[in-house]
């Protein structure tokens, strides 16, 4: 790490927490600083004995123990853990809180945890399981330098990062990146049905598609063309690809992706209402 690591505890042991707990230690960040809670055993077992980290079942202990307490739990449970930990973790108002929470708005954690508090909220997507992810963070206005460079390190091990500069933008963040797996999932398994319709096994359709999504990904992370002259680029003039292309372009993608991002945004702020 070129920060300086702390005490940082994780309240949760899913498989995000995993992730990026996995993805800090293969980064170098010393497993004794890292702790973990979560109210069932198994989880905890597995990553004290595969990541060398603390781990207890109390969130109490492991957010006492820690400068950073990262809330990793379910949005509808986050209300009961952080009374408990108001009640149970001195000076809160001095460490860290970071939330990868989906939907509850930093003023809302301001209700649970007290004003004083200093927040960053991360938004992973799912490919940080298998350290692909794109995560979006924002801060309040008490998070330092110091603090944000800290945490852009902490999940570049899972990824790459973007701070964004308010929550609506993480709610379009979100849209693109924390739904975005599930289009292009959507798009290949559609891919993946048109070559076995004509006549391929599923499993043959499926590694056409996997692999060739893969490729396209790294041409586009290797180029600095814009995305659509890379799609210029292989697609010859009056050939079979442009024939392909033409259908889509037909069906209007552009407002079919808009449309998308448009509802996965609107859906995001009302679930903010919901906490």
């Amino acid at each position: 790490m070129t920060t300086s690591p702390r005490k940082i505890a994780f309240i949760g042991a899913g498989n995000m927490t995993q992730s990026i707990v996995g993805g800090m230690v293969k980064s170098g960040y010393p497993s004794d600083l890292i702790y973990v809670s979560n109210p069932s055993p198994a989880k905890l077992e597995k990553m004290r004995d595969t990541l060398h980290v603390h781990t207890s079942q109390d969130n109490a202990e492991v957010a006492n123990a820690a400068d950073v307490i990262v809330l990793s739990v379910k949005p509808q449970l986050m209300a009961d853990v952080c009374a408990a930990l108001t009640e149970q973790v001195a000076n809160l108002s001095e460490k860290l809180i970071v939330t990868i929470a989906a939907g509850i708005r930093i003023e809302k954690y301001r209700q649970y945890l007290g004003n004083s508090i200093r927040m960053i909220r991360v938004m992973p997507n799912t490919p940080s399981l298998v350290g692909k992810g794109m995560s979006g963070l924002v801060a309040d206005d008490r998070v330092n330098d110091d603090d944000k460079a800290y945490i852009t390190e902490a999940f570049d091990g899972v990824g790459a990062t973007l701070w964004v500069a308010n929550e609506d933008e993480l709610d379009i963040l979100g849209a693109v990146a924390g739904s975005g797996p599930a289009y292009f999932f959507e798009f290949m398994a559609s891919l993946q049905k048109a070559a076995t319709a004509l006549g391929f096994d599923r499993e043959k359709a499926r590694l056409m598609v996997q692999q060739t999504a893969l490729g396209a990904a790294e041409m586009a992370i290797a180029s600095e063309l814009e995305l659509e002259d890379l799609r210029k680029q292989v697609t010859s003039k009056g050939g079979s690809t442009a024939k392909g292309v033409e259908v889509y372009q037909g069906a209007d993608i552009d407002d079919i992706s808009a449309r998308a991002v448009k509802a996965a945004v609107k859906r995001n702020q009302e679930m903010a209402e919901l906490f």
